[in-house]
């Protein structure tokens, strides 16, 4: 099955597509360049054959293959505390934020086990690992934008002191997206936070550059920057 799938990735790569791509994921030469609806479709039809022996799968020639797996795990229908475990063996392969983002767009889960999904993303916060951390953050924005959470969100971005570029990057995303979902609680947490200064002024960009924030509340964003001390 590993074998026919790979030939079939390697059917529909598309060149033009790889090299696009590689310049958006630094660190990537295994890269086929295989769009992300062709990859979906085929990680729909492995989740209904026999996805273990696919995620068993533990020497990946191409980038495709472990996105696959990726979407192989949003796909299958299991309660999450039977979903964890194989959600666990992925994290520790992703080593790029494609392969993150796209894993956690896929991730998704019943209503009735969010807080079993918080308690679950609540260790990767505390890694030194940059892709465990980033894990967690996108997580977040993807689904758990609501009132409910979004206290104990802040008090966790406030807590990140990881300084790789794709954890800041995530932090300062994440924000941009409650602002849009959630603005006057995040601009009350805006208005007193203990991000670093480039994560902070990052995350106001992100707000300005969004095309559901109005024009008025990004003239008010943009005062809101923090100048570089002299």
């Amino acid at each position: 099955m590993r074998k026919k799938i790979r030939i079939e990735l390697e059917k529909i790569a598309e060149e033009n597509y790889r090299i696009f791509a590689t310049k958006l994921i630094p660190n990537v030469d295994n890269l086929l360049g295989v769009r992300l609806p062709r990859l979906r479709k085929i990680a729909k039809k492995i989740a209904q054959l026999d996805y273990e022996y696919y995620l068993a799968m533990d020497d990946p020639l191409y980038f495709e293959e472990v996105m696959l797996q990726g979407m192989i795990i949003g796909e299958i229908k299991l309660a999450w505390n039977e979903r964890s475990r194989y959600v666990k063996q992925f994290t520790s392969k992703i080593n790029n934020w494609s392969i993150c983002d796209s894993f956690c767009c896929g991730l998704k889960f019943k209503a009735s086990e969010k807080e079993i999904v918080w308690q679950f993303l609540q260790p990767y916060f505390a890694s030194d690992a940059p892709y465990d951390i980033r894990f967690a953050v996108v997580m977040l924005l993807f689904h758990f934008v609501n009132d409910e959470y979004s206290q104990k969100v802040f008090t966790l971005f406030n807590q990140i002191k990881n300084d790789d570029y794709y954890v800041k990057m995530a932090v300062a995303w994440a924000i941009s997206i409650y602002f849009r979902e959630l603005p006057k609680l995040t601009m009350a947490y805006l208005q007193k936070n203990q991000l670093d200064d480039w994560t902070y002024n990052k995350a106001l960009q992100k707000i300005t550059e969004s095309l559901k924030v109005d024009f008025n509340t990004k003239i008010i964003i943009r005062t809101m920057k923090r100048k570089k001390n002299k």
